[in-house]
């Protein structure tokens, strides 16, 4: 599975298949807000939506940027992981 971080999404694919995909925008040069994150039916219990935010987290610290999960699965994992509280944007 490769994972590709873009202009405004994250994406997971096997090949050509898109397994999931995580949507951001950037709120300003301080933070970007996680607005959604999908996963494939083909790809439900495989930990795609766990390994798009990983890499997006990966993308904000290389970028020096925090993270405002509004998405409901994101914010869950920032909730989860107290490893984020670094990338998470407290306003």
């Amino acid at each position: 599975m490769n994972i590709i971080v873009e202009e405004k999404q994250v994406t997971a694919k096997q090949g050509e298949l898109i397994l999931g995909e995580m949507t951001f925008v950037h709120a300003n040069d301080e933070f970007y807000i996680i607005d959604h994150t999908g996963v494939s039916n083909e790809a439900r219990g495989l930990g795609v939506g766990k390994k798009l935010v990983v890499a997006f987290v990966e993308h904000a610290r290389a970028k020096n940027m925090k993270v405002l999960p509004l998405c409901p699965f994101a914010k869950a994992e920032f909730e989860k992981n107290i490893d984020y509280a670094d990338v998470l944007f407290q306003n």
